[in-house]
C-alpha cells in the first residue's frame, strides 16, 4: 500500500511545484492509472511514491509519504525501499548497464539471494512473458526501443518487489508489445502485486484499471473510478485522441509533374550479421504525407535513416531530392531533408529556445535568419517560450521544438519518428495539425509512427514494414 497526504515538491533551481497538495491512497493489488498532459507531473509523484524524491533528491518537500504504512523518512536508504517498490522509467537506456540481455536479467535475480536453479526457472519465465528468450544474447545497445522497455520491464519483474511502478512503459512500443506489457500487469495484479502506472493509452489499460488520476499544473485535477470521470470534457480529451479534421483528403502530391523526392532502389542493411532491410524499393513524391508503421524491431527506424545519411547501404541505392544518400554527406543532405527524432531532448544543447532554432539556420546560412526564427517559433506555437531553457518545457512543447528547429533548415523532406510518443490526446493532435499545415504548403512528410488511428485518420499513404520487408502499400483517395 502506498499513501501521499497533502504532498508537494519543488525541485532543486525549480521555479515552480513540480506536484502540489497531492493525496492519494493506492490499497495493495490495486492498479492506479495516472495521465494527464506532458508536464503535469505524473513522473515526479510517480518517484514520490517510489521513496526517489526523499532518499535521492533535494528540493522543497512537504506533505506526507508512506509505504506499506512505513513513513518514507524512516527507510534507512533507498535501497531499503527497494526491496518492496520497483520502478520502470520512460527512458529505457538510463537502467541497462549489463552486455547482455540476460545479464541484465540475472543480475537483478541474483541479487534476491536465489538458488541457482530458481534463478534459472525465474529467468526462463521472466524472458518468456517479456518476450525477450530470442535475444537473450543481444548487448542491449543493439535492441529497438521498445525491446529495451521490455528489457527494463523484466529486470523489475525480477527484483519480485510487491509495489511496481511504471513510468510509460508502452509509449515506445507497437500493438502488439502493448499487448504484452498489459498482459504481463495483468498476471502481476492477479498474483497480488500493486501497479502505478503513468500513460496516455487508456482505452488499452481499460480493463487493469481501478483508480484513475487526472494530472493538470501538478495537481490531481480528477480522481476515482475510471467510469466516474470519462464523462468530464479536459478528462476524455486527454485520454481519447480526436485526430477528425486532419486528413482533409485532398491530393497536394505532384508524381505527375516531375519524379519523385525519395527514391529507395533494393535496400538492404545489415548490422553484423543481423539483416535489417531486405530488399527495400519504394518512391515517395513531393507533398505526400506518408505514414510508416510496424512491429518493434521491423526495420522502420533503419529505412528513415538512410533518408538522411545516418546510415549507408549495405546494398542498394538511395537517392533523395537528386542527391545520393549512400554517399551524399550529411552536411548536404541536410539542405534537403531533416529528421525529428523518436527523443527529442537528443537533439537539444542550446541554453535558450532561439538559440536552438537559430543554430540550424545560421549553420546552413540561411537568409533573413530572425524572420526565419520569428515564423517557426509562431507556426509552432512556441512564441512565448523564446528566451526559455529548452529542458523546462513540457514534453509536448519540447516535441513541438525539436520540428521548429528541422523546420527551420526549410527541408523539402521532413521526417519523424514517432512524433506523438509520450503525447496525451491533445498534445498529439497539436502535434498533428502542425503536420498538416506543412503538408498543405507543399512539404514532404514521412512519419514513422505506432498508432494506426494516427496512421489512418492523418496521412494519405501508409507502407507497412514487417521483418525488413515491406509488406504493403496502401495510398487512399478522398
Amino acid at each position: 500500500m502506498i499513501t501521499l497526504e497533502d504532498v508537494s515538491y519543488t525541485y532543486p533551481r525549480g521555479e515552480r511545484q513540480a506536484i502540489a497538495g497531492v493525496s492519494v491512497k493506492i490499497e495493495p493489488g490495486e492498479c492506479l492509472f495516472i495521465t494527464g498532459p506532458s508536464g503535469a507531473g505524473k513522473t515526479t509523484l510517480c518517484m514520490a511514491a517510489a521513496g526517489i524524491l526523499e532518499h535521492e533528491y533535494g528540493g522543497e518537500k512537504s506533505g506526507r509519504i508512506a509505504i506499506n504504512g512505513r513513513d518514507v523518512k524512516e527507510y534507512s536508504s533507498l535501497s531499503e525501499i527497494a526491496g518492496h517498490v520497483g520502478m520502470v522509467f520512460d527512458d529505457p537506456e538510463a537502467q541497462l548497464l549489463f552486455t547482455s540481455v540476460e545479464e541484465e536479467i540475472l543480475s537483478a535475480l541474483e541479487r534476491r539471494g536465489l538458488r541457482p536453479q530458481e534463478i534459472e526457472e525465474r529467468l526462463a519465465s521472466i524472458m518468456e512473458v517479456t518476450h525477450l528468450t530470442l535475444l537473450r544474447e543481444r548487448p542491449p545497445h543493439a535492441l529497438s526501443g521498445g525491446q529495451k522497455q521490455r528489457l527494463v520491464l523484466a529486470t523489475t519483474l525480477a527484483l519480485g518487489t510487491d509495489i511496481v511502478i511504471l513510468d510509460e512503459p508502452t509509449a515506445e512500443l507497437d500493438e502488439h508489445g502493448t499487448e504484452s506489457i498489459i498482459s504481463v500487469l495483468q498476471e502481476l495484479k492477479a498474483s497480488g502485486k500493486t501497479i502505478i502506472v503513468t500513460e496516455h493509452k487508456f482505452a488499452r489499460f481499460r480493463n487493469l484499471v481501478d483508480q484513475m488520476a487526472v494530472m493538470e499544473g501538478g495537481k490531481i485535477r480528477a480522481l476515482g473510478r475510471p467510469g466516474n470521470l470519462i464523462s468530464d470534457e479536459f478528462v476524455r480529451g486527454v485520454i481519447f485522441p480526436d485526430f477528425s479534421g486532419i486528413r482533409d483528403g485532398k491530393d497536394t502530391s505532384h508524381s505527375g509533374d516531375r519524379g519523385p523526392l525519395v527514391s529507395v532502389k533494393n535496400l538492404e542493411h545489415a548490422y553484423g550479421e543481423v539483416e535489417a532491410l531486405k530488399g527495400v524499393s519504394l518512391d515517395i513524391f513531393p507533398g505526400e504525407f506518408v505514414a510508416i508503421v510496424g512491429e518493434n524491431g521491423s526495420g522502420k527506424t533503419t529505412l528513415i535513416k538512410h533518408l538522411i545519411g545516418l546510415l549507408r547501404p549495405t546494398k542498394g541505392t538511395v537517392m533523395v531530392d537528386g542527391k545520393d544518400a549512400g554517399k551524399a554527406p550529411v552536411s548536404d543532405l541536410a539542405h534537403s531533408v531533416g529528421l525529428v527524432f523518436q527523443n527529442p531532448d537528443h537533439m537539444f544543447f542550446a541554453d535558450t529556445v532561439a538559440e536552438e532554432v537559430m543554430f540550424g539556420i545560421r549553420n546552413l546560412g540561411i537568409q533573413d535568419p530572425e524572420q526565419v526564427l520569428e515564423t517557426v517559433l509562431d507556426s509552432t506555437g512556441l512564441s512565448h517560450a523564446k528566451d526559455l531553457y529548452p529542458r523546462w518545457l513540457s514534453r509536448g512543447e519540447r516535441q513541438r521544438l525539436a520540428i521548429a528547429c528541422v523546420l527551420a533548415m526549410r527541408p523539402r523532406l521532413i521526417i519523424l519518428d514517432e512524433p506523438t510518443t509520450g503525447l496525451d490526446g491533445r498534445e498529439a493532435r497539436e502535434v498533428m495539425e502542425i503536420l498538416r499545415d506543412l503538408r498543405q504548403e507543399g512539404r514532404t512528410i514521412v512519419m514513422v509512427t505506432h498508432s494506426r488511428q494516427i496512421a489512418e485518420e492523418c496521412t494519405d499513404r501508409i507502407i507497412t514494414i514487417d521483418a525488413g520487408k515491406i509488406q504493403s502499400d496502401i495510398r487512399r483517395e478522398g
